[in-house]
């Protein structure tokens, strides 16, 4: 196997044994071969929308099957080869569609000797399937065993025959993809999608195939998928406020209440309604896990009595915090980690979250009940203190004027944008060092699970606006985009000009969206770590240099001091 596609990859450069995430080389191979299938998919897909033929049905299994590629979300081979199977089904479908249509469905030359022909086309010698050519190959009739080692042909792992920087940036389009695709899926779940953001996708996933494109035409298109992410993370916003509110200023407590409980994490907000419905009258507490937290901010949600507090920190903590938690737990989206023994029998996925041996339930949270109602839950109330969310753009732009005459008077000197994703990787210190040290007269805004390295740090307020601000899921980059753009409206300047510094942890695909998301809105001077992805070579890092300014961190001090002087 080789897998770069996470912050934490082994020796900085790329799991070859098994992943520090906890995949197997099998299901690595699986997700690389499903991830060449929807290449194919997609190349139909695109053809596809030049003679007016738009299937909702690929639309949506593209999103599904992209989004169970990223990172901590289904381990599990079964579910993988059942995706494939599908994908193909949908490429005859849809193939037949398109030559109805006039639209082109041969991409390359007659099959070369070394391929069977028809159903299950596995290639013979040791070959490669290449999609450019051959993009009607099927891997239906092939068992795991047979996929396997065709997954392995199909993934990044370095070749010598292969321009680095060209790969580099097929990766960083292929990751960037693995975001917006989460979160169109997020946002279809809620009735919110957009053709715009499936044409991308299908025709962003076709070119990665095309080893004819250079430099800037690669570039582009890494840039226009940041301009698809905002399309989506627009539509995931409409979904979620449209169906439960927008946000408000809540506090949300971080110790238990005497009771049954169930725990929820991942992302999915309706998953959390749904589970809080089904729960109304059962005498079982409901808590959030991880980026989760937002979630006690939106009134449909909050107005649920028995929707009680948060609990623990991160992902990458979850092992620790989940074996002590007394309850069922809910894995609703991304973020899962290998369960231990302790608690394996807890836990439940719902959605594209996957893992072996672990009950997968539908949106019928019975079983989920059930397990909570026979465990023991919390023997007595906690007081823990608690936390303030819910200050995303809705929020924060009620207060604007505030906000406007406090950076007039000088009492706000400087916004810092610290945000992002969280992991178990050594340097991650440097974020809480670092908002600890943003001088008093400074505002952080924060989002993601990246907050959980600061979350509970007591700041105060200037003039009564809190100086810690959770704008929400990492998804509510959305939120903070807009909120930069009313300030610079409001002071008449760019987004570049306003007392704003963005100061970015990253660890997976969605991180990625959203970085070229930024960089598709022109934002300049970025500060990422805690180290820069394995899969950007150091010319395209140049490049991003050159270009954008974007910047490794250093230290809390030395960074502070460059953008404060």
């Amino acid at each position: 196997m080789f897998c770069n596609q996470c912050e934490q990859t082994a020796k900085g450069k790329g799991c070859d044994k098994i992943g520090v995430c906890g995949k197997t080389p099998e299901v690595a191979a699986l997700q690389d071969l499903l991830t060449h299938s929807v290449k194919g998919l997609s190349l139909y897909a695109h053809a596809g929308r030049k003679v007016g033929v738009v299937d909702n049905e690929v639309n949506r299994f593209s999103c599904e099957a992209i989004f169970s590629t990223l990172t901590n979300v289904d381990f599990d081979p079964a579910r993988f080869v059942a995706m494939i199977e599908r994908c193909d089904a949908l490429k005859e479908r849809l193939k037949t569609k398109v030559k109805a249509a006039g639209g082109q469905v041969s991409f390359g030359s007659e099959p070369e000797p070394g391929f069977l022909t028809k159903v299950a086309r596995v290639i013979l010698g040791g070959g490669q399937p290449d999609f450019t050519k051959h993009p009607e190959i099927s891997f239906t009739a092939a068992g795991t065993t047979q996929l396997v080692p065709m997954g392995e042909k199909v993934g990044f792992a370095p070749r010598p025959d292969v321009n680095a920087d060209l790969e580099s940036l097929r990766q960083i389009l292929t990751y960037g993809l693995r975001g917006v695709a989460a979160y169109a899926d997020h946002a279809a779940i809620l009735g919110q999608e957009s053709d715009e953001v499936y044409d991308f996708i299908h025709e962003a996933m076709a070119a990665t195939l095309d080893q004819s494109l250079g430099l800037d035409e690669l570039i582009g298109l890494c840039l226009g998928c940041g301009k698809a992410n905002l399309k989506a993370m627009e539509l995931l916003d409409a979904a979620n406020t449209g169906s439960y509110g927008h946000p408000v200023p809540t506090e949300v407590p971080l110790g238990p209440k005497k009771g049954k409980a169930i725990l929820v994490s991942g992302h999915d907000l309706k998953d959390l309604g749904m589970l809080l419905e089904q729960t109304a009258g059962k005498g079982i507490n409901i808590y959030t896990h991880g980026e989760m937290l937002p979630c006690h901010g939106y009134p449909e949600l909050k107005k649920h009595p028995h929707f009680h507090g948060h609990y623990g920190t991160a992902w990458q903590n979850q092992q620790k915090e989940f074996a002590e938690f007394p309850g069922a737990i809910l894995m609703t989206t991304n973020c899962i980690q290998n369960p231990v023994e302790s608690y394996k029998g807890n836990i439940f996925t719902t959605g594209l979250v996957g893992w072996p041996g672990v009950t997968h339930v539908s949106k019928d949270f019975s079983k989920v009940i059930e397990k909570a109602l026979v465990m023991p839950g919390f023997a007595k109330d906690e007081d823990k203190g608690s936390v303030l969310t819910g200050f995303a753009r809705n929020a924060v732009m009620n207060v604007a004027g505030t906000v406007i005459d406090a950076v007039k008077s000088g009492a706000i000197r400087h916004f810092f944008l610290v945000a992002g994703c969280d992991g178990a990787k050594p340097g991650r210190n440097y974020y809480t060092e670092f908002v600890e040290k943003v001088p008093q007269d400074c505002v952080v805004l924060t989002l993601a699970c990246g907050k959980f390295r600061f979350f509970d740090k007591k700041l105060g307020d200037i003039g009564g606006i809190p100086r810690l601000l959770d704008i929400g899921q990492c998804n509510d980059a959305y939120s903070a985009i807009q909120i930069a753009v009313a300030l610079a409206g409001a002071f008449n300047c760019g987004v570049n000009d306003l007392p704003l510094s963005m100061v970015l942890s990253w660890y997976e695909q969605k991180a990625v969206a959203i970085l070229l998301t930024l960089l598709h809105l022109g934002i300049k001077g970025i500060r990422l770590g805690p180290s820069l992805p394995a899969f950007i070579t150091p010319n395209v890092l140049q490049v991003l240099v050159d270009t954008f300014d974007i910047k490794p961190i250093t230290t809390p001090d030395a960074d502070l001091k460059a953008i404060l002087g």
